[in-house]
């Protein structure tokens, strides 16, 4: 019986209940999709059998300038902890890279190749669907591959015992995984035995840090004791096996597997990272768009109070008491409610595609259909159907007889609760209007602010191996390109440097530094800033001497301010004197500091050195003119000098993007959900609007037949919508600032809030909410008061 009047009443008022409807579906479905996003990003890793067991290891070490702290770990880390500790089972030790890897005629350029200790896939639970976990990297010829590399090499052979090229030496298909899942941190499409780096590594080092390191302990229990147990032995490491001195030391830290990925974000990870602040912004924006929604829903349950007077009359005439009469309004919250949830669900998935594309991910719609997610949003909304209709409910069912049949049905507490949840609403909504404009803005400071560098119109191409003995002569025919300015090599690409390296002076002063290997054509082409000394030459090659094991090997140097600053010299002082890095060298330049990492982290000593045998990596500068024609022409040089691998090129400028990634999806994610929590908020105040019309249609044709013009009907309606608006922004202002202040201090180099900001952004809400109330207001005015006065 409830459910068949609640299905009248939503008939009856059709506006109301499809306002109220609209917005419970957009606030329902806003939760459904952040829900599976927040479900994905929690739940990294937890497919591991051993997932609480897992650890890793990550370095850290102080050279007499600050603490480091960087992901990675050298080759000894693992092996030795498993040796020393017998809380350690295991140890993996992983390293990405990248390759040509090709069959017959199929040749691909490969990103995700992994270096793997034989144990990987025992340590690990990622699905083998041919092949034994044990020995599926027993010996350096063997290469696992994923579904997705099997069938794009092999298509739909069988590919378990074929041979595979990579790089310049084949390997037998040992076994093939399931694809990893998109909530792993470890992802590869091709895993190789780790033998095959220490052949080129040599033995065991603390130092040379390049790969992740993994234990497997004997139990969870073990973590907090171990990490204890670490710190002392590697205090003893350090002082006596390193000779380290004074505050140097080096030390790992452990973190739980599960942990990694909302809580790791450190220099040199493999795959990038979440954020656990990201995660609670994604959940408070969710609930937020859900709060605006349920306020439309009691605003209007309230705004509709007086219509519903000879309703409530008549039943308790009847007899209904006052518990009947409140779980009627409650059961036609619910049933609002679960209509609302069901359309929410097809609306989620139908959206489903944007949001991925938005917020980076590749959220499928059978996740709406998992059981807890089901479960979820039944609980969900009752809960919201009880929330939302409780303070109605007991409104409309413990109003008195007498007061309904004296003097109609209104409350006067009822409007001030109304005007109360307007405030409400426009805060939330000026409130994430304003964090957006701030994360818009610090990704704009980033875009736009000099680094120190011309990230500009680069092209950045593969060196390899067999380009490398090439490499001079390809660099002179790519220089011959029409459009070509400058072309110059190095070891990483100036955005993100991760080689971490020791300098020390003649008196024994040590630093750590991050260091590029370049050729000498790095500055100019990069565009760095020489404050003091001069460029490389190519005479500064020739110091280079590795005759007599290395006797007579001198680098050249050039550091960034930061470094000389370290050293307690001026840029000027600094030319012409000797340091040492592994071998000694002298100071030729200083170039401006730079920003060489993300702007998260400071600035921090970097230095510059000749090398001729660490270069992966091309940058050919090109004027911009004709970009297309350009590259067109590049991929022709490259096709006839370089045969074994494709042309894959990318800009400078767009990798530069890429670490930004996280922010730039964050952005998107406050831009959507802003909008929709303005839209809800003033298809709220429209429906409130169009009420306060009918209520005070009399008054106005009263007001119109004395002589009052159309513009003081729209603002005796209007002002005291809009007035809340205002208390809104003045809420929301601080509110605002604080968080955002929050937010920017995880950069190093940040944007001020302006004090304009939140001027704009109130008289935008005030504008948007003048358009909203105007509509009614205009169409109220335009009436005519005979036929509104006629009408009792």
């Amino acid at each position: 019986m409830n459910t068949k009047l609640a299905w009248r009443n939503l008939k009856k008022n059709r506006l109301y209940a499809f306002i109220n409807v609209l917005g419970l579906t957009v606030g329902i479905a806003s939760c459904l999709l952040i829900g599976i996003y927040i479900k994905h990003e929690t739940s990294y890793d937890n497919f591991h059998v051993n997932a609480d067991r897992i650890v890793r290891a990550t370095m850290e070490y102080e050279h007499s300038n600050g603490a480091q702290h960087i992901a990675v770990t050298g080759t000894k880390a693992g092996p030795q902890l498993k040796r020393m500790f017998p809380k350690v089972e295991a140890f993996v030790r992983t390293l990405k890279s990248a390759a040509v890897v090709s069959y017959n005629d199929k040749v691909f350029e490969e990103n995700s190749l992994l270096y793997a200790d034989p144990n990987f896939f025992s340590v690990f639970s990622f699905k083998l669907i041919a092949g034994d976990a044990g020995s599926v990297l027993s010996s350096a010829d063997k290469v696992v591959i994923t579904q997705n590399a099997a069938e794009k090499y092999f298509g739909h052979q069988d590919a378990l015992g074929k041979i595979l090229k990579i790089g310049s030496k084949t390997y037998t298909v040992s076994a093939i995984t399931a694809n990893v899942p998109s909530n792993s941190q470890i992802q590869y499409d091709f895993v190789l035995p780790f033998s095959l780096y220490m052949d080129r590594q040599g033995p065991e080092q603390w130092w040379s840090a390049n790969n992740m390191t993994y234990l497997l302990l004997n139990s969870k229990d073990d973590i907090a004791p171990l990490q204890q147990q670490i710190k002392a032995y590697m205090n003893d490491v350090s002082k006596n096996e390193l000779k380290m001195t004074g505050r140097e030391y080096l030390t790992f830290d452990i973190q739980a597997l599960k942990d990694v990925h909302l809580f790791g974000n450190m220099p040199d990870e493999f795959e990038p990272g979440g954020s656990i602040t990201y995660i609670y912004i994604m959940l408070a924006v969710a609930l937020l768009i859900l709060l605006i929604a349920c306020v439309n829903y009691v605003n209007l349950a309230i705004a509709q109070s007086s219509g519903r007077g000879a309703e409530i009359g008549v039943r308790k005439v009847m007899g209904a008491g006052q518990g009947e009469l409140f779980w009627q309004f409650i059961t036609e919250s619910v049933f609002t409610t679960i209509i609302a949830s069901v359309l929410a669900l097809a609306l989620a998935a139908f959206v489903l595609p944007l949001f991925n594309n938005i917020s980076g991910k590749q959220l499928l719609p059978s996740a709406f259909l998992n059981p807890v997610i089901l479960v979820g949003l039944l609980v969900l909304s009752v809960f919201i159907g009880f929330a939302a209709g409780a303070y109605p409910a007991i409104l409309l069912s413990g109003a008195k007889l007498v007061k309904i049949l004296k003097s109609g049905f209104s409350f006067t507490s009822g409007q001030n609760v109304r005007k109360s949840l307007i405030v409400f609403q426009f805060a939330i909504s000026i409130f994430l209007i304003i964090s957006t404009v701030v994360i818009l803005q610090q990704l704009s400071y980033i875009r736009n602010k000099d680094v120190g560098y011309n990230k500009s119109n680069v092209v950045v191409l593969p060196i390899d191996s067999k380009i490398q003995p090439q490499l001079d002569a390809i660099k002179k025919a790519i220089s011959l390109v029409p459009g070509v300015q400058q072309v110059a090599a190095a070891n990483n690409e100036p955005i993100n440097v991760g080689w971490g390296d020791v300098i020390k002076t003649n008196d024994g002063k040590k630093i750590s530094v991050n260091a590029i290997p370049v050729d000498e054509n790095f500055i100019k082409t990069i565009q760095l800033k020489l404050i003091a000394g001069s460029d490389y030459t190519h005479a500064d090659l020739m110091t280079l001497d590795t005759a007599n094991q290395y006797k007579n090997y001198r680098y050249s140097f050039i550091l960034n301010e930061s470094a000389v600053k370290a050293l307690g010299w001026t840029p000027e002082q600094a030319i012409g004197k000797t340091i040492n890095k592994n071998a000694p060298g002298v100071i030729k330049g200083v170039v401006k500091d730079f920003n060489f990492k993300t702007f998260h982290d400071p600035i921090t000593p970097l230095i510059l050195f000749l090398n001729d045998d660490q270069l992966y990596n091309m940058f050919v500068r090109v004027n911009g003119n004709n970009t297309a024609a350009t590259i067109a022409a590049l991929g022709k040089v490259w096709k006839s000098r370089i045969s074994h691998r494709p042309f894959d090129y990318r800009f400078l400028d767009d990798d530069y993007d890429a670490l930004y990634r996280t922010e730039q999806r964050t952005a998107g994610v406050f831009t959507t959900f802003s909008v929709l929590a303005i839209l809800l908020a003033c298809l709220g105040l429209f429906a409130i609007t169009a009420f306060a019309v009918v209520q005070r249609t009399k008054e106005i044709g009263i007001r119109k037949v004395l002589g009052a013009s159309i513009a003081n009907i729209i603002l005796l309606i209007a002002k005291d919508f809009l007035a809340l608006v205002v208390v809104a922004t003045i809420i929301a202002s601080p509110i605002a600032w604080y968080i955002s202040s929050k937010w920017l201090q995880d950069f190093a180099y940040r944007i001020d809030i302006h004090w304009w900001v939140f001027i704009a952004t109130g008289a935008a809400a005030l504008l948007v909410a003048a358009l909203t109330v105007s509509i009614q207001s205009t169409k109220a005015a335009l009436a005519n008061p005979v036929k509104s006065l006629k009408t009792e």
